[in-house]
């Protein structure tokens, strides 16, 4: 008698989960078929190529922040992180002029190491993750300004560099199909955390910890270990969207990535990840960040300004988040 109840509070979360995604998805929907109507030039194939380009980089910064929010953490670095990661390439390939393959290494390593560093002071020293991660926003922002000299570094010494994200791997194998490497990137990427959270030790520890982070301790579980693997694992990631967004601009921007992050967040949220943690898939952040390139893209290419362009990022954000608020208040 009691086994019936069980099994349906256990399948309600999930449930509101896959409709949420499903909410999602039909979103993205009626936004391309909007932008259709309003623009002849949206469904063009360049168009669509540059909006899956836009999607590669916050796409792979929402799935870091996607293995963040699911903790119940939040990370307010990841797009200043991105860019001290392309800074760490830009010295390592045109500043050292060391193998391709080193500066790609880099760049991944010190992203996982700041993730760490944000990681160790929120389980470590329990500094509240919004203050620990501001607070490496401000300090990474500083640290990219200072080791570049405040002065793009470019990679046109570094042949093959371009082609981590204008490149077509796919494109030279189906001449038809040139997809953006960068895109394969994202997708490849989107595969292997998806399995991750589904199949793995840490996946499983990742949505404990935002279900319920004191019985994880009281099992024996090492939390401050594994809260901090998951940091380090998610600014691992913000080094790969460094090095998308540098191979796209041939340059690391020292004053690029303030706002990256707002848009991250957003394409986490819309995805049906809750802010409150615990419950969140990879899947329905990708189509999170999709919302947001084809919104974007679709208000430029119908020339709205680029203030009410701001404006409608925000509004989204305010909305997505009491979407959540409200999800959580039916669960309870």
């Amino acid at each position: 008698m009691t086994t019936a109840p069980a099994l349906s509070a256990k399948a309600k979360p999930k449930a509101n989960g896959a409709q949420q995604k499903l909410w999602a998805f039909a979103s993205l929907i009626v936004l391309l078929l909007f932008f259709s109507v309003a623009s002849p030039n949206f469904m063009q194939t360049s168009n669509i190529l540059a909006i899956l380009q836009a999607t590669s980089v916050n796409g792979v910064l929402a799935i870091a922040a996607t293995l963040v929010i699911i903790t119940g953490g939040i990370d307010l670095s990841v797009g200043t992180l991105m860019t001290f990661t392309a800074v760490i390439a830009g010295v390592v390939l045109t500043y050292a002029g060391l193998p391709f393959a080193v500066g790609v290494v880099a760049a991944v390593a010190a992203g996982a190491g700041c993730g760490l560093i944000s990681g160790t002071l929120v389980a470590k020293m329990k500094v509240p993750p919004f203050i620990a991660t501001l607070g490496m926003m401000l300090i990474l922002k500083g640290l990219s300004l200072v080791i570049s000299g405040t002065k793009p570094i470019y990679f046109n010494d570094t042949p093959g560099f371009d082609q981590i994200s204008t490149g077509s791997f796919v494109g030279a194998i189906i001449p038809a199909v040139p997809l953006p490497n960068g895109v394969l990137i994202l997708f490849l990427l989107a595969l292997a955390i998806g399995y991750v959270l589904n199949r793995t030790v840490l996946g499983r520890y990742c949505f404990a910890l935002g279900s319920n982070e004191e019985a994880v301790r009281l099992s024996g579980v090492n939390a401050d270990g594994w809260k901090m693997a998951i940091y380090a694992l998610a600014g691992g990631i913000c080094g790969i969207a460094g090095l998308i967004i540098a191979s796209r601009l041939n340059s690391a921007q020292p004053a690029l990535g303030l706002g990256y992050e707002l848009d991250a967040i957003a394409a986490v949220v819309i995805g049906g990840t809750s802010l409150a943690g615990g419950r969140g898939s990879v899947l329905g952040t990708i189509i999170g960040a999709l919302i947001m390139s084809v919104l974007l893209n679709g208000l430029r290419i119908m020339s709205v300004a680029q203030e009410w362009q701001t404006v409608v990022t925000g509004s989204i954000i305010i909305i997505a988040v009491y979407a959540d608020m409200m999800r959580r208040r039916r669960l309870s």
